[in-house]
């Protein structure tokens, strides 16, 4: 009877040992195994692993790069204008140990990188203007209209850009995140934004802008149009006056023919041209009602008296 009971007890009794002294890694963890509190070693590479049951404890930290996102703040720039910034980060536990001792856990580290990263980022864009965290770094005037030609000269292309400040403030606070255990990966500005007292002088001059650029277009299309009406009526003016010169020469051309036409009829048969003239005369000048007062002699009625004799 005793041994029926004691055997089972035993695999019972081991069973439960193994099970307490061997966990599993998962891959993207990495662990510190600690005795009675005190960190004994660290463990990084996935897969079954074995600790000293009861005494020793396991600590499961991640091993994938984490977010980190920053709370919206309002910074002054170097050029005096205020501004809401949201910025957000990658990062991930480099030593698990020594984050473990420093930190304890990643609620604790992301307070850790608020006020790091938020002391960073704050500390450059005072030193630098507006122009510097709005724009990137590969700014290129090709891309940009016509508005930042009236722009001052140390305005149109900013001395860093916003990729290299966020580079800045990756070497800044990557001084300080080590000794916590922490490697900071990248930080980018993800939101920058006026206040509001600023948003509204920034949207009306970007309404008197657009309105002074939308006048020169004007000015610019009137003036073109008056080129175009000018041209066309200069080039109407030439066509008439062009026909007109035409027309006259062809019109004296043909009085000239005709004249020609005339003479010849005239030179050819005078007493005939002259007695279909005088018909022609009688159908204009005489009609159904006419009266004429004329002297027998008169020319007119030469061909209306009897014929001469020959």
């Amino acid at each position: 009877m005793n041994n029926k009971f004691f055997f089972p007890a035993a695999l019972a009794v081991v069973a439960f040992l193994l099970w307490n002294s061997c966990f599993v890694l998962s891959e993207g963890q990495q662990a510190v195994i600690t005795q009675f509190g005190k960190p004994i070693r660290q463990l990084t590479e996935a897969g079954l692993k074995f600790k000293k049951p009861f005494i020793q404890q396991v600590h499961y930290f991640e091993k994938k790069i984490l977010i980190w996102n920053g709370d919206s703040n309002q910074i002054p720039t170097n050029d005096k204008t205020y501004i809401y910034m949201e910025n957000t980060a990658r990062w991930r536990i480099s030593n698990a140990l020594l984050f473990m001792q420093a930190v304890g856990s990643e609620t604790r580290a992301r307070t850790l990188l608020d006020d790091i990263l938020d002391g960073t980022v704050r500390d450059l864009v005072n030193k630098n203007d507006l122009i510097e965290i709005i724009r990137s770094s590969d700014w290129s005037r090709d891309f940009t209209d016509s508005t930042v030609q009236h722009a001052p000269e140390d305005m149109k292309k900013p001395k860093y850009g916003r990729d290299q400040i966020s580079k800045m403030v990756v070497a800044a606070a990557s001084k300080i995140t080590p000794q916590y255990g922490i490697e900071l990966i990248d930080v980018m500005f993800k939101r920058v934004n006026y206040i509001d007292t600023v948003r509204e002088k920034v949207y009306d001059r970007m309404i008197s802008e657009r309105k002074r650029i939308a006048a020169e277009k004007r000015a610019t299309g009137e003036g073109q149009k008056a080129e175009i009406l000018g041209r066309v009526d200069r080039e109407f003016r030439e066509i008439t006056s062009n026909a007109k010169k035409q027309g006259l020469e062809i019109r004296g051309k043909a009085d000239a023919e005709a004249t020609h036409i005339y003479a010849a009829a005239y030179n050819a048969d005078p007493e005939f041209y002259a007695f279909q003239k005088s018909l022609e005369s009688y159908r204009s000048v005489l009609g159904a009602n006419s009266t004429l007062m004329l002297s027998p002699s008169s020319d007119f009625l030469r061909y209306l008296q009897s014929p001469r004799k020959p």
